[in-house]
């Protein structure tokens, strides 16, 4: 599924308890063949991921909290499994399931199984560059096509009228990003706080609820060989609410050749051969019948939000979490927010 981390075997990897696991699923896949190999996924969120190989070379995918787990809310694989259950029986790509264990005496935390599906996921622009045009192309098209059916997804025919509450979903982010705001930040930016009235002040009225990803970008995609989206991954911060968030945040994340990047490095899609974010707003639209005509707003939301969630990087490392750093090789981390505010702000303009 990505890039592993090499030398670990059966009962070797930390987090990872190899002869109750190892029990576990062979009750649930009766041709597994023993012993099993964990392979720990670089990627994701926050949960950690582990690929998991038999003697046969079959492979599967392991997810799990993370080992200093702090809130387990934030970290619910019944959620996950829940959501990725419900998307089996639709025409969103996700990776078949092989079960869901609760039991914490198993592994030390609750976990659940998938199945390892081929791909690439492209999480630069070197490793865009080594896709040709043509899987460029398909891949951007891809993205937005399924990102159009996700957003399809009859949310009570799949199981999900009681995941989430559905309706007032910006507002309820605004308030969650701003508390995280406040706890983390490290310096008093009175564009964050000018952005966040903006923002509050002008909540386009919702349509119609959808299941919204909530980190949906390239490389959480895993792509086939043609380049077309294999299976979407990552789903721990899925909630229901508005679709255009997703929209929003996809577009910052998707950099135009030559276009402005308030991130600071190049994004993949910059490379020559992706649709540019005019064209996957064109085609969102057509796919999904959805009105795009306030999507500067959820764009502006997207950079403000990404801003709130780098300021807590950049105050993990003000505060020493990564030792004794010289502060010069993280001040990009500042850089970046105040750079993404100022897109945010830029996107709201002066109006009322």
């Amino acid at each position: 599924m990505s890039t592993a981390e090499p030398g670990t075997t059966a009962g070797s990897v930390e987090g990872i308890d190899a002869a109750p696991v190892t029990t576990w699923i062979a009750e649930r896949v009766p041709t597994l063949s023993p012993p099993l190999t964990f392979d720990r996924i670089a990627g994701g969120h926050s949960n950690l991921t582990f690929r998991v190989t038999d003697a046969d070379d079959r492979r599967w995918v392991l997810r799990r909290p993370p080992l200093k787990q702090v809130l387990a809310t934030a970290h619910d694989m019944g959620r996950e499994h829940r959501i990725l259950s419900a998307l089996q029986a639709t025409d969103v790509p996700v990776p078949p399931l092989v079960g869901l264990c609760t039991d914490d005496a198993v592994n030390g935390a609750p976990f659940y199984v998938m199945d390892f599906v081929d791909g690439r996921v492209v999480r630069n622009i070197g490793e865009a560059e080594q896709l040709t045009l043509e899987q460029r192309r398909t891949a951007g098209r891809s993205i937005i096509d399924v990102l159009a059916r996700i957003h399809a997804v009859d949310i009570d025919a799949a199981g999900l009228d009681d995941f989430a509450k559905r309706e007032d979903y910006i507002p309820r982010q605004l308030h969650r990003w701003h508390g995280q705001w406040e706890k983390s930040k490290t310096r008093e930016l009175p564009v964050m706080e000018e952005v966040h009235r903006r923002l509050a002040d002008r909540v386009p009225p919702q349509g119609p609820a959808a299941i919204v990803h909530g980190d949906y970008r390239l490389d959480n995609c895993m792509l086939a060989d043609d380049g077309a989206v294999a299976a979407v991954l990552d789903w721990e911060i899925c909630t229901l609410g508005d679709p255009l968030a997703d929209v929003g945040l996809l577009i910052v994340y998707w950099g135009d050749a030559g276009g402005p990047s308030p991130q600071g490095v190049a994004a993949p899609t910059a490379a020559e051969g992706f649709p540019r974010k005019a064209e996957l707003l064109e085609r969102y639209a057509a796919a999904s019948g959805r009105d795009l005509g306030h999507i500067d707003y959820y764009v502006a939301f997207g950079y403000w939000k990404l801003a709130c969630i780098v300021e807590g990087v950049y105050a993990r490392y003000v505060g020493g979490a990564m030792g004794d750093l010289d502060p010069a090789s993280f001040s990009f981390f500042g850089e970046q927010v105040v750079a993404l505010a100022d897109a945010a702000h830029r996107l709201l303009g002066d109006g009322a």
